[in-house]
């Protein structure tokens, strides 16, 4: 499946003015530019040198930036043994939902839903899977569009972070872990794009699996709509210091890794 990148380099400019709230006169005046390059940049336009000097003062990373903007960046991560992606339309973007499963005792475990359930539960049938528990990373619309199906045709118990309760799903807080199969999961709070962003991170497969909503994409992260600083910080803290073969399951764009995302994400590479 190639999936394209959520975010260009210029919505990575984006999202790191508004999480810092600088305004285009403010990062013209500190990067010694017109504020028409500012707008320029954002809106698609290949500058380097304008881009290095705007870099430093968003926090990004320039060469990680450059590459973005030079689509020299393209993550190599793909499905393993017991891991399945699921892209769905959902108005104008798409959206991914992810199921993970033990091969021998063929329990799995569904994360979100996507726009539309269906191929999940098309793939569920086909690998002859019981699906034992639907874990939710936040709230947001087009993450849990199809819960209701999703519940109805699994009967599995639904959950979700203590600080964002939805209908019909139970609450865990921060290190609450389940075991399925011979999977254990671990629930992770990274939030800032949301107030209760959940990271779920799965072992027992060939790799580790963080599954991680909108807190990090491929090449960005979700805006930090509720707290910008605290999306960066629980991102740096709690999923870029999981081993870098960790397989990176994000809620748009194709799949990555924790290594790549170390040296590729413009707002962490050099951080971290």
């Amino acid at each position: 499946m190639n999936i394209p990148l959520e975010d260009n380099f210029g919505d990575v400019i984006g999202k790191a003015q508004r999480g810092l709230e600088i305004s285009d006169s403010d990062l013209a005046e500190k990067a010694r530019l017109d504020a028409n390059a500012i707008r320029k940049l954002r809106g698609g336009h290949f500058d380097e040198l304008a881009l290095f000097r705007i870099a430093p003062v968003l926090g990004l990373g320039a060469r990680a930036l450059s590459d973005l903007a030079q689509n020299e960046y393209q993550p190599a991560a793909r499905e393993i043994d017991g891991l399945a992606m699921f892209n769905t339309p959902f108005h104008d973007m798409r959206v991914n939902a992810f199921l993970v499963w033990d091969a021998k005792s063929r329990k799995a475990i569904a994360f979100d839903t996507g726009a539309d359930c269906r191929p999940m539960l098309d793939r569920v049938a086909k690998e002859k899977l019981a699906v034992k528990l639907i874990l939710l990373t936040h709230a947001h619309t087009d993450h849990i569009a199809d819960l209701g199906r999703l519940k109805k045709e699994t009967r599995a118990p639904v959950y979700i972070s203590e600080r964002e309760s939805i209908p019909g799903a139970e609450t865990i807080s921060e290190g609450h872990e389940f075991n399925v199969g011979n999977l254990k999961i671990k629930a992770l709070l990274t939030w800032g794009h949301s107030r209760g962003g959940m990271t779920f991170l799965i072992t027992g497969l060939a790799r580790p699996i963080a599954i991680v909503g909108d807190s990090i994409f491929s090449g960005s992260m979700g805006g930090g709509n509720v707290s910008y600083k605290d999306a960066i910080k629980n991102n740096l803290e709690k999923i870029l210091t999981l081993p870098d073969e960790t397989i990176i399951c994000p809620g748009h764009g194709p799949m990555t890794t924790v290594g790549e995302e170390k040296r590729h994400n413009p707002f962490f590479a050099g951080r971290v």
